[in-house]
């Protein structure tokens, strides 16, 4: 399992989710400026370190530049995340996480048709 990874890595990750290929650290970093992030280039390597650190991402040498692979697709990290806090905070009971959002006014009364919607489109 994939440890903690900071709202920052995320940001990177998604980047490299987002454009579903390989990505060289020259490119990470434009992408990074489209969305108004104004980090330093060390600090992005410290991101893409610690990522490559905790298995997220793989690193691939082209010349003398590295091209950064996700190891996880955004639907599996997606899946993983939920499991884990699932699991942690519900005890593995999902229906705990729906009273929670319902209770709470945490889900809209769509997004509720929608859901059951899926449900039985999926149930079967």
């Amino acid at each position: 399992m994939a440890s903690l990874i900071s709202d920052s890595e995320l940001e990177i990750l998604k980047i490299i989710w987002e454009q579903n290929r390989n990505m060289m650290f020259s490119e990470i970093v434009d992408e990074l400026h489209k969305k108004e992030f104004t980090w330093k280039n060390n600090t992005i390597l410290t991101f893409l370190s610690r990522l490559t650190d905790k298995n997220m991402l793989k690193v691939q040498k082209k010349g003398r530049k590295n091209e950064y692979i996700a190891v996880l697709t955004e639907q599996e990290y997606l899946k993983q995340e939920t499991t884990e806090f699932v699991g942690k905070v519900y005890e593995g009971e999902v229906k705990g996480l729906i009273a929670t959002l319902v209770e709470n006014d945490l889900i809209s009364d769509d997004e509720m048709a929608k859901l059951k919607e899926y449900w039985e489109k999926n149930a079967e």
